[in-house]
């Protein structure tokens, strides 16, 4: 489904770093495609696939960790344009000769690179520090001394080696990362690598739709397709561009599992059947799965229960339906990465349910038109197939549905509260302008109840908790530092508007330690 040859692609080994994603989406961003591939993947498939260039990124090891990360010195010699950031330039420096130590002071946070050649890699940047460039370092071993052929770029107080090129092989390494913000001119440096590629500039999402339509209808004939529509931004696009390629092959199943927002339901059905005239069967299940999670508390076995449930709706329809060979279903570029990550399987924290994670035993063959796209990637997709803005812009939300923020027992009274709370939040952030800005905002039912007084009268009623974060992909994520105005007028209007609610609290708390949800 690629619009690209592998020439015009730039290939990202995974060294473990936090910023790996971010240096393919920087990539991205300028119209050159990029794959990710965990640092275990075998080098001689990746230089058989004929890569434009190949970028190491960085990682939390050092180079004489027992069992270190490092790629095959035969990468270096493949005459492949290589750059490699952090982590990847220690790995570099210390397989090509260069002399590699600890660093007597890890160096964290900004600082001011001074360059001593300002063409090849730096090529255009300007001085916008104290003596230099203004970088982003995070790293514990330093390059003392650049390997045999290669040619110090620059350097930084505590890094004497900070930028290194061997400009014949077209080996090239910067111990800052220039994919991050905090990197002003970091663009710079990554486009002057393309540039020594010699990549095509041919990615784009008008292309994308192009190719992903003629694959799709290619892929499933004239056969029917199925697609769980859950009214998130991801199954919305997929639906939309399945329809697209097939047409009334095309069936959506929306289950209402009663645990969605102030008028979701009605929104997402009156979207697809009216706006796209997509086939569409609406199932309101909210009876099914209040039945099923009538007693439990424990938020594992919530989600389990709603899983299990979801899939036996399902299952259901999909039998009534006949026989539908293709399921659609939104799996991102995260997801595929993930799977296969350097830095492995990461412990259970939660479960998660992807209403498109059905199993593998309903016997469907899988349609995944995304898989090759990030997050944003995918609201622009949806952008240019015409989905409404509150579906493209739609913040994350979980597949439990507000289940998993009414702490403790689930009941539709209890639902019924928070969902009126929450829509005061919704509405309040949006009038705001930060409906964007924010990764998540949302109301929070607590399992306790404080005194109040209303009107000269005690009361002994419910508490919410207002939840706000900052990310860009959930795996790290900082409080919003919403403006006190703001959280004043969300305060009042839940208290006087929501019955039964007479405290409103705000999380300050980040990811990590803290989940962004409670449950």
């Amino acid at each position: 489904m690629l619009t690209h040859g592998n020439a015009d692609t730039i290939a990202v080994l995974d060294f473990g770093s936090q910023y790996t994603q971010l240096i393919a989406r920087r990539i991205r961003e300028m119209s050159v495609y990029s794959e990710i591939f965990p640092c275990t993947h075998p080098i001689d498939e990746i230089l058989k696939g004929g890569y434009g260039g190949i970028i190491l990124s960085g990682g939390p090891s050092s180079v004489y960790d027992e069992n270190a990360p490092l790629p095959p010195k035969k990468l270096f010699e493949a005459g492949v344009p290589v750059l490699g950031i952090c982590y990847g330039m220690q790995a570099m420096g210390y397989l090509l000769g260069g002399h590699v130590v600890p660093a007597e002071r890890a160096e964290y946070g900004r600082a001011d690179l001074r360059l001593t050649r300002t063409e090849g890699l730096f090529a255009g940047v300007r001085p916008d520090g104290q003596h230099g460039m203004t970088v982003w370092m995070s790293h514990g071993d330093t390059v003392m001394r650049p390997p045999k052929g290669f040619t110090s770029l620059g350097s930084t107080e505590s890094c004497p080696v900070a930028a290194m090129a061997d400009e014949g092989r077209r080996l090239y390494a910067v111990q800052f990362h220039p994919e991050v913000a905090h990197t002003p001119q970091g663009k710079i440096i990554l486009e002057n690598f393309l540039e020594v590629c010699g990549v095509k500039r041919q990615w784009s999402m008008t292309s994308f739709v192009d190719a992903s339509v003629e694959a799709i209808h290619a892929q499933v004939g004239g056969d029917r397709v199925l697609c769980a529509l859950s009214g998130g931004v991801d199954s919305s696009v997929v639906a939309v561009l399945v329809h697209r390629a097939v047409g009334d092959q095309l069936t959506c199943v929306f289950v209402d599992n009663g645990m969605l927002r102030k008028g979701e339901a009605a929104s997402v059905v009156r979207t697809f059947r009216d706006a796209f005239n997509i086939n569409l069967v609406h199932v309101d299940a909210s009876k099914r799965f209040l039945d099923a999670l009538r007693g439990v508390t424990d938020p594992e076995l919530k989600r389990k229960r709603i899983g299990a449930e979801f899939i036996a709706v399902f299952e259901d329809e999909a039998r009534r339906l006949g026989e539908i060979p293709w399921l659609a279903q939104g799996t991102l570029y995260p997801d595929v990465i993930e799977s296969g990550s350097f830095r492995g399987p990461s412990a259970t924290i939660k479960t998660h349910h992807n209403v498109g994670g059905l199993p593998t035993r309903m016997q469907f063959k899988l349609v995944e038109p995304l898989r090759e796209l990030f997050k944003d990637e995918v609201r622009q997709l949806g952008e240019l197939l015409g989905l409404p803005q509150d579906i493209v812009w739609r913040q994350p939300f979980p597949g439990p549905g507000l289940a998993i923020r009414v702490l403790g027992e689930v009941t539709e009274e209890r639902l019924g509260l928070l969902r009126a709370a929450d829509a005061i939040v919704q509405e309040e952030v949006r009038a705001a302008g930060l409906e964007r800005e924010l990764w998540q905002a949302f109301a929070v039912l607590l399992p306790v109840r404080t005194v109040g007084v209303m009107g000269d009268f005690r009361t002994y009623s419910q508490v919410i908790a207002l939840r706000a974060v900052m990310s860009q992909d959930a795996m790290t994520a900082d409080w919003a530092r919403l403006p006190y105005e703001l959280l004043g007028k969300i305060s009042n209007r839940i208290i006087n508007e929501v019955p039964g609610v007479n405290r409103v609290v705000f999380d300050i708390s980040s990811k990590p330690p803290s989940t962004i949800e409670w449950e």
